[in-house]
């Protein structure tokens, strides 16, 4: 990496994690600057007598042999260490106790770091200082995120820093300025940490455009990307670097090794087919967590973290001070304590969600936990390596099932892994929302040619494809809202002068799209603070209106009684007990991959003697002996009569948003044939359709509806499509600045005003402006996004060629008694579901002796 940087070169590392990616993307910059301090001999003459004995830091690795370097690229690094003095590595290096000195006279931006979380920021701040210590180097490092002091927020904004560690939405309001450019101008390298995590996302097109526009200041910049567990490194390279299709891709040392163990129950012991937290697990957890030092417990949900902290509470048997929780709904100083004590070594264990997934530096940790099924092979080496985040160090997780099915799950998750086949994260493509926002941005930033940013924005991956009429409308949006707005002031927000380009001259259009920028759309959150003041986090505003003063619930680790809610702002104090609700946030249900859930199928069809699947023996033979197993070239389809009505049960092992597209299809096909009501359910194995009337499908009625031909068109009329997009619409609005955020110091608006302004404006632009491009951005992403079509059609292909296995059991079946348990969520009952499932299980278990 090293080697290749000082060629002037570009491209992506991708390596485990704990391999070392921090030190190996920033010891290019710093030995480039060593090099140069040493051939202006500004040092040398002053500390001759302290370089004969030096010897290099210790973090610096000694052997290439891992590495991926041009030979040519071995030339550069040698004399980059050297310098023009011939002295060596070694004297390249100072200690920490070395007099500071300056490489150049006055600070300017070098190195650009951007990472895609807070939390992650603040870790790699201290991880890029230490270096810059060790060496001697008087670099300004700073921060400029939404946690950043406000002294870091000022030499951001001045450019009087030497590194600046940032995120893609903070680069964004930086280049809103119009004396951006002349702090860029001197970027050498550009850092992108965790590409992996913004290539699949609106964040990463936003990412995309920001870096064209350094590029265009800086065209000497060099562009690094950074991944630890990515399945299409390929175009992960071209996105982040499409004017270099020829870029490195540097492969570091070879994948730890990551070993799973599951906890699996005792013999004897009554375990749920579905429907559970995981909860009944808890004594084992317990007993697992003390065996190390220091754990991380991962749960998949935030809900699940604030179940599973409160559980863990009751029982812990230290000082709860060692018990900390962390996600990314709580204030970020809560975040900043649990952090702190993983790293120190005072907290024993820490509750926590995908907040701490990333490479936030935690050498103490001696294990990670799973709670329930990882969801895919990439989220699991991402937690494993959590554990001895140390080079050398192999991983570890043990894995939590909250329910007999996700055994399977993790026997599959371990045989993907040693295959080494790791999601593919395919980016998005003409997300024109967010180009009106950074047309916005660079309008407000000095402004912009309307020919000279074609060009430029073609020039990313994401816009490779943009056609003149839909720059057009972009254009006209910004300027006007589009036909239907053009006579409302409030929507003009881009002006052309004289010259012809395209500038803001309205303050309050520069305030509100300052607090807009951004694709991370967040309304409809209130914040939770003490009546005494001090910040827990936030909850759904949904949640929060459900309580009236004096209840209860349970949030950030507490038990908190509701106070009173005033201006989206809920004010609380803490109480004792346990008791009390859990808040719920939308958007917890995480699909498995089709990777992993084709995996699973494979797994179930010829189950392995691992430990998981020989657990699995009883009831996957009560499987086989009410129906059958999966097998490759058949569809399972299952019929039953319950006293709630006929069940028709599929299981094509393509995911849960495939299923649900799935489910709805196949319901207006059914009712084309005859007509009739039906319910649907679905879940990562399959779907279940239930139909009002006692009419069921034959084999060769049901091969029929498998086909892809019409599919959009059959969506269309099946799924509520208009709901749908209206839904989606809200989050493109905002994101394209059609909804402008409130003002500080002023109430918030609530998510019904949020509804009710969105759903107004949506229904205008339908009316009157059909075409508008916002409209039809919404629409296809609910086709590309919640319906994943491309993914629906390949499924419909792949089933048409199938036989069908139609089986009709004498009850329900371990694989279509979760569908049926999903089924009853939409019931009106006086019991929770959780209680009415777990009947119905003890039911089933006692019949069958399972």
């Amino acid at each position: 990496m090293w080697g290749l940087y000082l060629d002037g070169g570009s491209g992506l590392l991708h390596t485990p994690t704990g391999s070392g990616k921090t030190l190996a993307a920033f010891g290019g910059p710093l030995i480039q600057a060593l090099a140069l301090d040493l051939s202006a001999g500004s040092i040398a003459r002053r500390t001759e007598d302290t370089l004969e004995n030096r010897t290099p830091p210790s973090s610096f690795p000694r052997r290439r042999e891992s590495m991926d370097v041009k030979p040519s690229a071995t030339t550069s690094l040698e004399s980059g260490l050297r310098g023009n003095d011939g002295q060596g590595g070694a004297g390249a290096a100072s200690s920490t106790s070395t007099k500071r000195r300056r490489v150049a006279p006055d600070a300017s931006l070098k190195v650009l770091w951007i990472t895609p979380l807070r939390a992650l920021a603040a870790d790699t701040l201290r991880a890029l200082r230490e270096p810059i210590d060790a060496l001697g180097l008087d670099w300004q490092v700073g921060l400029r995120t939404g946690d950043a002091s406000a002294r870091d927020r000022r030499l951001a904004r001045a450019g009087r820093l030497d590194v600046l560690v940032t995120t893609p939405e903070s680069l964004s309001l930086l280049l809103s300025y119009p004396d951006t450019a002349a702090h860029f101008s001197g970027l050498q390298c550009v850092i992108v940490d965790e590409w992996h995590e913004l290539l699949g996302n609106k964040r990463g097109v936003l990412l995309q455009l920001s870096l064209a526009r350094l590029r265009a200041v800086a065209p000497a910049l060099r562009t690094w990307g950074l991944s630890a567990t990515l399945g299409n490194l390929e175009e992960a390279r071209d996105v982040l670097l499409p004017h270099r299709p020829d870029a490195p891709l540097v492969a570091g040392v070879r994948p730890r090794p990551m070993t799973l163990h599951t906890l699996i129950p005792p013999p004897g012991t009554r375990f749920p087919w579905a429907g559970h937290l995981g909860l009944s697990q808890l004594p084992r957890v317990v007993d697992q967590l003390f065996k190390q030092r220091t754990s991380l417990l991962f749960t998949n949900t935030r809900a699940q973290a604030e179940l599973w902290h409160q559980a863990l509470s009751a029982v812990w048997p230290e000082p709860l001070d060692t018990l900390a929780l962390h996600h990314g709904s709580l204030d970020s100083k809560l975040r900043a304590a649990a952090e702190a004590g993983l790293r120190d070594g005072s907290i024993r264990c820490v509750v926590a969600t995908s907040s701490l997934d990333l490479g936030v530096d935690f050498p103490a940790v001696d294990q990670v936990l799973q709670v329930g099924s990882p969801k895919g092979a990439a989220r699991m080496l991402q937690r494993a390596g959590r554990a001895r985040h140390r080079p050398g160090e192999s991983g570890e997780i043990v894995c939590v099932p909250s329910h007999a099915l996700e055994l399977v799950e993790y026997a599959a998750a371990r045989r993907v892994v040693a295959r080494g086949e790791i999601e593919a994260r395919p980016p998005p493509r003409l997300s024109l929302d967010v180009l009106a926002q950074h047309c916005v941005t660079l309008a407000l930033g000095g402004g912009f040619d309307r020919d000279a940013l074609l060009a430029e924005v073609r020039g990313t991956h994401a816009f490779a494809g943009l056609d003149e009429v839909a720059w057009q409308a972009v254009l006209d949006f910004i300027v006007q809202g589009g036909r239907a707005l053009e006579h409302y002031p409030d929507f003009r927000r881009v002006v052309r002068d004289d010259d012809g380009l395209y500038r803001v001259e309205d303050r309050r259009v520069a305030f509100r799209h300052r607090l807009s920028i951004g694709t991370i759309t967040s309304d409809g959150s209130v914040s939770v603070k003490y009546l005494k003041g001090g910040g827990l986090g936030s909850v759904e505003e949904s949640f929060i209106a459900r309580l009236r003063p004096g209840d209860r619930f349970q949030f950030a680790g507490r038990s908190l009684v509701l106070v009173r809610l005033e201006n989206m702002t809920a004010y609380v104090r803490r109480t004792a007990g346990n008791d009390g609700r859990v808040p719920k946030w939308a958007g917890g249900r995480m699909p498995l991959s089709s990777e992993l859930a084709h995996e699973v199928q494979a797994v179930l069809a010829d189950p392995d003697a691992s430990p998981e699947m020989r657990a699995m023996r009883p009831l996957l033979g009560l499987q086989a002996e009410l129906s059958s197993l999966p097998v490759p070239g058949r569809l399972l389809v299952e019929t039953a009569r319950r006293r709630d009505g006929r069940h028709l049960f599929l299981f094509p092992f393509a995911g849960r948003l495939v299923h649900e597209g799935l489910a709805a299809l196949l319901a207006l096909r059914w009712g084309r044939l005859r007509r009739n009501t039906f319910s649907l359910a679905f879940n990562d194995y399959g779907l279940a359709l239930s139909p009002a009337g006692e009419d069921m499908l034959d084999e060769l009625e049901l091969q029929a509806m498998l086909t892809s031909d019409g599919l959009e068109d059959d969506l269309r009329e099946s799924l509520n499509l208009g709901e749908l997009a209206r839904r989606q619409f809200r989050e493109v609005a905002r994101i394209a600045g059609l909804l402008p955020p409130s003002l500080p110091g002023r109430t918030p608006r609530s998510m019904r005003q949020l509804q009710a302004s969105s759903g107004l404006l949506f229904d205008v632009l339908r009316q009157h402006d059909p075409g508008h491009l916002l409209l039809e951005q919404a629409e296809r992403e609910v086709f590309s996004s919640q319906l994943e079509v491309r993914r629906l059609r390949e499924s419909l292909d792949d089933l048409s060629g199938l036989a069908i296995d139609l089986r009709t059991p004498r009850s329900l079946t371990p694989l279509s008694f979760p569908l049926w348990a999903e089924s009853l969520r939409g019931q009106l009952s006086t019991e929770d579901w959780s209680t009415r499932v777990a009947r119905a299980a003890q039911q089933l278990e006692q019949r069958h002796g399972a």
